[in-house]
Order: C-alpha cells, then structure tokens, then sequence
C-alpha cells in the first residue's frame, strides 16, 4: 500500500480510468458491485494520537467473470482540499473483500483540528476484458481530528417511543405531541431473492426458494424490537425468475401478492404493538432504480408470459418513472427512492432524477444509508454501509419533497438486525399505529433517519415540524432537537440548506443546533445532520419555505 502525493496527473489518470466505457453489464437483478467504506470517526485511542485503519470492503455477488477492483482514497480538510491519498487495485472473486488502509496520523500536526471527509471511489472491471467501468461507486464519511467537539445543544427531552412493550421516556411538558416508531422500511422475503437462512446467505436468493416468508421476517422484527418491518419484494420476481417466465401462471404471481397483503393483515390484527407492512420493490437497477411502494393493494409489472399474458395487477412499463408516479399519485400511493445512484437512475425526459409533480406527490423517502444487503449479522454489528445523501441531495436540489429514511435491505433472515440503523416514523399522541398512520406520517414527511435506533432528532423552523412547507416573512429560527435514550453525546452538528429546482449543491449554513436568520427571497430547503462521538448520523426531515 503506497500514499500518494496530491498530483492532478494522477487524479486525472483514476478518473479517466474510472470513468471509460464499461464492458460488463450484469443482467442478473442483484449481480452488481458493492463498494463501502468504514471510516472510524475518532481514533481508537485519541491519547495516543489520530492513528486509524479504514476499511474498504468489495463485492460483486453473482459476477459472470473474475473482477478487479480500481479504488481511491483521500482524505479532504474542512476546506475541501485533498490532503492524503491512497490508491490501489484489488482482485475480487468468489467472495467478498475487505481492504484495510492504515493511516499513522504522525502527520497529523500539519493538519488543523476538525472534522474531515474521507472518500472513497471505486470501480470494478472484469479481468479478461481489461477494460474499466464508467459505474464508479463513491462514498463519503466524515471523521474528527483533534480534541473532540461539544457543540451546545437545546433541552431537549425524548419523545415516547414504540408500543407498550418499548420502554420510551414520558414526555416533558411542552414536549412535541408524537410517539416515535422505528422501522426497517426496506427488506426481502421468499416472496421475492431474500429470506436465506443466515448460514446459507450468500447473496439475492433465486426468486421464491428460500425458507423464509413474510410470516417469519415480521415475527423476527417484532421479537427483536422493531415497531415497523416492510417486506418490499421485488415486482418483476413473482413469476419465481429474475428474468421472464415463459410458462408463468399470472393467477399464481397475482395470488402471492395478494397473499403477502393477508399476511400482514392477519400478523397486524394478532400484535396490534407492530406493523407488519407488504409492499413492493418496482423496477430494475440496470439503467433504471428501486422504488419501494408502500401501500399499493395490487402487483404492478411489465413481463408478460409467452401467452401474451400480463405477470401482474396494473402494466406499469419498466423504466417509465413519469408513468409510475402519475398511476401512484392517482391511488394515493407513497414511494421512497431505494439507495440512490448519484447519476443515472430514475430517468425523467432524458434527465436523472427528473422532476415531475406527480412524482413530487408520491415520492416521500430517500434512503439516505443502507446496510448491506447481503450482510449476514445479526448482532447489529455490521460496518458495510453504504451513504447516499450526495444522491439524496440531489434529489432535494430536483425539487422532490423528500424525507430522508435508513434501512437495511435483508435478504437473508435478519430483518432489522444487521445494524443499529432505523427509520423513525412519528405518530401523533392518541392515534394507533397502523398502515392509514403510517402512510400519513410518511406523506407529511415526519420522519428522520439515524444510525442509532436510541437517537432521535426532530427539526422545527419557527416552531413549526420537519416535514412542513409554509410562506415566511422575516427571521427564521431553525431548531435541531436531538434526545439520546442511551445517554450518546452530539460530536458535531450542521444546519444544511439548498433550493428546490435548482439542481444545485446542497451546503452547510451552520455548525450549531441552532440558527436565527433571514433568508434570501424565494424558496429554500433546510435540514439537520447530527453527528454524534461514536461515529453514527441522524438526519431529519427537511423544512421547505418560501420567503417572501
């Protein structure tokens, strides 16, 4: 392993490489690449200086051929600039890889005290072709150098949290009216590639042959503590191939939907403490994007069988977004954007991410961190994570109302288990928890993400709720609201802001819980990222407004 010194020529020569015409496409809907970064965010040992290892990790489930993988490494200062620079290639086949990178931190008296960006790019390449991929895999992950940060919070007391059976705080008095339920709103069963017991895991499962259905994932959420499980299984495997059945029975896909709906009504009406919620994962990642409908009673496709006969409740065109968005905001369906591309999904009049109005209407989540897919832990103990809130900006920037939402994409039988990540939906005080709530919680986008399931963070712009789209005249107060059950302490916070429509860069307007201000005449957009010492992020929901 070799550090580089920061040259262009050699930045320019990655990405040129990176970046060159791809000559392997994997048809197989879960044979893709898989680059993550584990980024320690202090020092195992501060007293004995910023010495660190970071951990890139490598797979390629269902590659047709042997790849190798080009990657890229750098550590960026607070003022954007690269500072160190790690590069290598690595063989990936039969499995996955980890790859560590070792920084001394003996350097570290030349760097000013902070917090930094360390950032990973990768791309994979099958070896007998030579030639490398333009899918270049980028994730950022900020990490703190120098004496720890103790940013000032307000008082803030945690709002009740699940059903009886969770031991949530009382609210103060004064507190926010809500009860917080936290969910795993994206996750497989046997009723598409997942639910592979965790010894047998090895990846995307053959559509409907696995041991474990929606039954079992839904009791497994609920006895290890979720409040909510959505088994999203993936609309074109229902025919029981990730391809195209030729002697497919329609009645048969159409009769599993239905059945999973039944599933988790009769699962509901039994543990009225626990959401079981059965939806759907359309459409296909190879030029397209996952969009998880929540509340949809019918199977949505395109395959026909060789009869000519639709696989399906309702056509819905494969890759046809404009199209799907009007059908859900139609039906009062609600969506959520599964784990982001930063370029070249859900493709819209040519552009990535298009902006339609019936598409801002449905889409109410993007998932901003994922666990691994494949990840066989069920100790919450994974550090194969993936972060998409540079793409989930730029789904704000398009214009879409957007909350930001974490979930874990199980595919074998460890619903919710893999990570501390949830979802943190909010109910209103006296309403039961149910799917009419649920959804309603998710279009009026009061929601937040974090990667600690004893965290919250609740964002208020004058006194009013994250989620929220209102006019304003004068000053603005914008209020993070951050409680731990588990007594974590806040390493750093930012107040971000950008335009919808602008199709811009989202940027930081302040490092405190806490801003007072007039913004700029026209629309914004503003939300909270709270970081805390060991390293896990929150982010809430953003406030739109638009100043007079």
């Amino acid at each position: 392993m070799k550090t580089f010194p920061h040259t262009p020529s050699r930045l320019a020569l990655f990405l040129l490489c990176c970046c060159a015409p791809g000559a392997f496409a994997a048809i197989d809907e879960h044979s893709e690449f898989e680059a993550t970064l584990h980024a320690p965010y202090r020092a195992p040992d501060p007293a004995k200086g910023e010495a660190r290892t970071f951990t890139l990790s490598f797979d390629y489930p269902n590659a047709r051929q042997a790849q190798l993988v080009d990657w890229q490494l750098e550590l960026i200062d607070p003022a954007k600039r690269v500072v160190r620079r790690w590069q290598g290639s690595t063989p990936l086949a039969g499995g996955p890889v980890s790859v560590p990178v070792a920084w001394s931190g003996q350097d570290v008296s030349k760097l000013a005290a902070g917090l930094y960006q360390v950032r990973l790019r990768a791309a994979s390449r099958a070896v007998q072709a030579g030639v490398p991929s333009a899918d270049v895999h980028e994730q950022s992950w900020q990490i703190e150098i120098g004496p720890p940060r103790t940013p000032v919070l307000p008082p803030f007391a945690p709002l009740p949290v699940g059903a009886v059976r969770s031991p949530g705080a009382a609210p103060a008095t004064g507190a926010l009216p809500y009860t917080v339920y936290f969910g795993n709103l994206h996750s497989q069963t046997n009723h598409s590639d997942g639910g592979a017991e965790l010894t047998d895991c090895k990846g995307a499962q053959d559509p409907l042959a696995a041991r474990y259905g929606p039954d079992a994932a839904f009791a497994y959420a609920r006895d290890h503590g979720l409040d909510i499980l959505v088994a999203s299984e993936h609309n074109h495997m229902y025919d029981g191939s990730d391809g195209t059945e030729t002697n497919a029975d329609p009645a048969r896909a159409k009769g599993l939907y239905r059945q999973g709906l039944d599933t988790a009504a009769s699962f509901n009406a039994a543990h009225p403490d626990f959401l079981a919620v059965y939806g759907m994962e359309w459409g296909v990642i190879n030029k397209g994007g996952h969009v998880n409908i929540f509340n949809s009673d019918q199977l949505l496709g395109w395959e026909k069988n060789g009869k000519g006969e639709l696989l399906a409740d309702l056509s819905t065109p494969r890759n046809d977004y404009a199209s799907l968005y009007t059908l859900m905001r139609e039906r009062g369906w609600v969506g959520q954007f599964n784990h982001p591309s930063q370029s070249g999904q859900f493709v819209v009049n040519g552009a990535a991410f298009g902006y339609t109005a019936d598409g801002d209407a449905a889409m109410a989540l993007c998932e901003v961190v994922n666990s691994t897919a494949f990840s066989v832990n069920d100790r919450e103990g994974e550090t194969r994570r993936s972060n998409f809130e540079a793409a989930c900006n730029k789904v704000l920037e398009a214009g879409y109302h957007v909350a930001f939402s974490t979930n874990q994409d199980n595919h074998c039988a460890n619903w919710g288990t893999a990570y501390t990540n949830r979802t943190g939906v909010l109910i209103p005080e006296g309403r039961p928890l149910n799917r009419d709530s649920f959804v309603e919680a998710l279009k009026a986008r009061r929601v937040f993400a974090t990667m600690d399931k004893g965290s919250q963070l609740v964002l208020t712009a004058n006194g009013r709720m994250m989620g929220e789209r209102f006019t304003n005249s004068g000053p603005l107060n914008l209020v993070a609201h951050f409680a731990s059950t588990a007594g974590k302490q806040v390493a750093s916070v930012a107040i971000m802001e950008g335009v919808p429509g602008r199709n811009g860069t989202v940027t930081q307007l302040a490092d405190t819980a806490t801003a007072n201000f007039t913004p700029a005449k026209g629309a914004h957009f503003y939300y909270a990222k709270v970081t805390q010492a060991d390293g896990n992020i929150l982010w809430s929901a953003p406030v739109w407004i638009e100043q007079l």
